[in-house]
C-alpha cells in the first residue's frame, strides 16, 4: 500500500492511496475507505481555508454539534489536522493527546442566573488546570459582563469568548476592540479574547482587515457542515495487464510523491 502524507495537499484527480493485492483481500473495504478520504479531506479542507485566513491567529474547532456524535471525533481530527490548534471536542483531542479546548456553556450562566455567579461555580469546582474560559454575551453588554468577570477571577479567568448571535448583530470588530480597551484600561491585559459564531474565512478576514484584537477564533459548522471531497477507486491493473473502465486510462497511474505505509 502506498499514499500521501496526512495533511499533504492534493491536486484534482491526483492519486493519493495505491494498494496492490488480491482484490478479494481489500475490496470490502472500498467504500468505508473512499468515505474516510471523502469526508475527512472535506473537514481539513475547510479548517485549512479558515486557518489561512486566520493567519498567526489560533483556530480552534468547535464543530461537534454540527454532526452525529459517532463522527465528531474524527471530524475534529481532521480539523486538527487542516490547522486548527485545538478542538472541543474530547474524543478528537485525544486522539491528538491534547486537552479539548472549551468555554463554559450558556446553559450553565441561564441555568444560575448570573454570568458571574456560574463563572465562580466554574472556578470552584473545575480542576484548576483546565482553563477558565467565559462567555460573556449571555445577559449583559459583553463588555460589562468582561470586566464582572474578570473582576470575580482575577488571575484564574484565562479569557472570554464573544459569541453574540445573528439576532443582536453578530459580533463586530468595533466590540472586540471594546472589549479589548475596557479590560486593559482595568488592568486586565492578560485576558484573552475568543470570538466565534458563524464563522468562516470571509468573517475571519474580516476581523483581520479591520485590526480587530482577536486571540483565537472559534470555528464551528464552516468546518463541521464542509462538503465532501469526492473520491473513487478503480483498477487498472489485473495480474500485470494494464486495464481501465471505459473514460479511465489503462495501467498505473505515476504519482512519485507516494510513499509505502504498509
Amino acid at each position: 500500500m502506498f499514499a500521501l502524507e496526512e495533511g499533504d495537499a492534493i491536486e484534482e484527480k491526483e492519486v493519493v492511496l495505491r494498494i496492490h493485492g488480491p482484490y478479494s483481500a481489500y475490496g470490502l473495504y472500498e467504500t468505508p475507505l473512499l468515505g474516510i478520504l471523502s469526508h475527512c479531506t472535506g473537514w481539513a479542507t475547510a479548517a485549512r481555508e479558515c486557518v489561512e485566513a486566520a493567519g498567526e491567529i489560533p483556530v480552534i474547532s468547535f464543530g461537534a454539534r454540527h454532526v452525529h456524535p459517532m463522527v465528531s471525533g474524527r471530524m475534529e481530527y481532521a480539523a486538527i489536522l487542516g490547522g486548527c490548534q485545538g478542538c472541543a471536542s474530547i474524543d478528537g483531542a485525544r486522539m491528538w493527546g491534547l486537552p479539548p479546548s472549551g468555554t463554559i456553556p450558556h446553559a450553565l450562566i441561564l441555568a444560575m442566573g448570573d454570568t458571574v455567579t456560574a463563572a465562580e461555580a466554574f472556578d470552584r469546582h473545575i480542576p484548576p488546570e483546565v482553563p477558565r474560559y467565559v462567555l460573556v454575551d449571555t445577559f449583559k453588554d459583553e463588555a460589562e459582563e468582561s470586566l464582572r468577570v474578570a473582576k470575580a477571577l482575577g488571575d484564574r479567568l484565562e479569557g472570554v469568548r464573544l459569541d453574540t448571535p445573528l439576532e443582536r448583530g453578530r459580533v463586530t470588530a468595533d466590540l472586540v476592540k471594546e472589549v479589548r480597551a475596557r479590560l486593559d484600561l482595568e488592568g486586565f491585559q492578560r485576558v484573552k479574547i475568543v470570538v466565534s459564531g458563524g464563522l468562516d474565512p470571509t468573517r475571519i478576514r474580516y476581523f483581520r482587515e479591520k485590526g480587530a484584537p482577536v486571540d483565537s477564533f472559534g470555528v464551528g459548522g464552516h468546518i463541521a457542515n464542509a462538503r465532501p471531497i469526492n473520491f473513487t477507486a478503480d483498477l487498472h491493473e489485473v495480474e500485470g495487464r494494464p486495464i481501465a473502465k471505459r473514460g479511465r486510462i489503462p495501467g498505473i497511474t505515476n504519482n512519485p510523491r507516494l510513499k509505502r505505509v504498509l
